[in-house]
This record gives structure tokens, sequence and C-alpha cells, in this order.
């Protein structure tokens, strides 16, 4: 993966396939973090994490001494300790709306994504496929509106849609190409195109535009 260089003192423990995993990818991408990366099989946690993170979760981010077992706080962690460029904006209100943009993802759309790559029935993964086509549909038009998801940079929200945007094909969701999903399609491709997301992608995800998941 583009992301590892030379051995460091951050090591990221990461599913290859999780989009959880690919959020902090873009992040480390985007900052142009020297990490090792290694990929981990989410039903074969090697002892090593295990020792570290009492949840023996992916994705685990380990600098140094410490260990973030958690998403979210991964992501502004590199934000800080990586302030260039930044991807949280300065000021107070726009911050505090950006995390709860980041919020309403992992309440709204987040559950949706994990039904569709588990072992769901059909039935579920089904209905979980139109309940996130409708609401990315209604949603649309606001990608008209600035060139990132509500903001004029490039920002953390866009590191949590992206990876589930990317999944939108191989889990059978089809976005229809009319007027008004217009503005969502060219953000898409907007970010697919970005040297950081390119950059950041797995064997596996670069695969899944061309597949789909069972």
């Amino acid at each position: 993966m583009g992301v590892v260089t030379k051995r460091s003192s951050m090591t990221y423990f990461s599913d290859s396939k999780d989009h959880y995993s690919h959020r902090v990818r873009i992040v480390l991408a985007e900052k142009g973090v020297t990490v090792d990366v290694v990929d981990v099989d989410s039903t074969q946690i090697p002892a090593e994490l295990s020792e570290i993170n009492p949840y023996n979760s992916l994705p685990t981010l380990v600098d140094r001494d410490l260990t973030l077992y958690e998403t979210r706080v991964m992501m502004e962690y590199l934000d800080e300790r990586f302030p260039h460029p930044p991807l949280l904006p300065v000021y107070p209100v726009a911050r505090a709306e950006s995390r709860q943009f980041i919020y309403r993802i992992e309440s709204d759309w987040c559950p949706l994504v994990d039904i569709l790559a588990g072992n769901k029935s059909k039935e579920a993964k089904e209905a979980a496929a139109k309940d996130l086509k409708d609401s990315l549909v209604a949603i649309a038009p606001i990608f008209a509106e600035k060139p990132y998801f509500m903001s004029d940079e490039f920002t953390l929200v866009d590191c949590c849609l992206a990876p589930i945007l990317w999944r939108l094909k191989a889990y059978g969701v089809a976005l229809p190409n009319t007027r008004q999903v217009l503005p969502l399609l060219e953000y898409m491709e907007r970010i697919f195109n970005r040297g950081s997301f390119i950059e950041s992608l797995t064997d596996y995800e670069r695969e899944l535009r061309t597949s789909s998941v069972s």
C-alpha cells in the first residue's frame, strides 16, 4: 500500500476490507505520514494486537507508547499531530458541525454498510441497500453547494464518507443518474480521483469497483 514507506515508530493495524479502517488510511495518506500498515484478518487477531488493545478490535493505531482503537479519536489525533494539511475547520462552530456530520454518518449510514458487509440474510441486505440508496438520493442536492461535504475544503467528514461511497457498487447500491443525484455523482468522482484516496486503497478495495460482494 502506498502509505507504507519505511520502518516507523507508528504502526497501523488495519482490516483491508473494512470501511472504518479505510477512513484512517485516507487520513494517513492525506497527511503523508510514514507508518507501517499491518493488514490483519479480523477473524484472526494476532496476540501482539490483543496485548495492546483490550477490545481485540480493528483498526488499531500505535504511536510509540500510545495505542488508539477508536477511529474518530485516531483521525483527530493524526490531524493534531500532523497539522498540515488541516482536516478539521479552525473555528469552534465549524469544528462542532464537522464532528456532528461524522456522528450522523456513523448513526445513519455506517450501520447499513455493516449489514451489507456482514453475514446477514438476503432480505436484510436488500432492505439496507434500499435504505442507503434512498437516504443518499435524498441528500444528494446538498453536494451542489460546496466542493466537499458542506465545506470548501477536504475534511475528516469526507474521509468517513468516501469509503462508504466507494463500496456502493459492490454492495448493489446503484445511484440513479438523474439531475437530482448528479451533484453527488460528481462529488464521488472528485473524491475518488484525489491522490490520497487512491493511495489509501488496498488491493481488495481496488477490486470492489469491478466486482460485487455476495
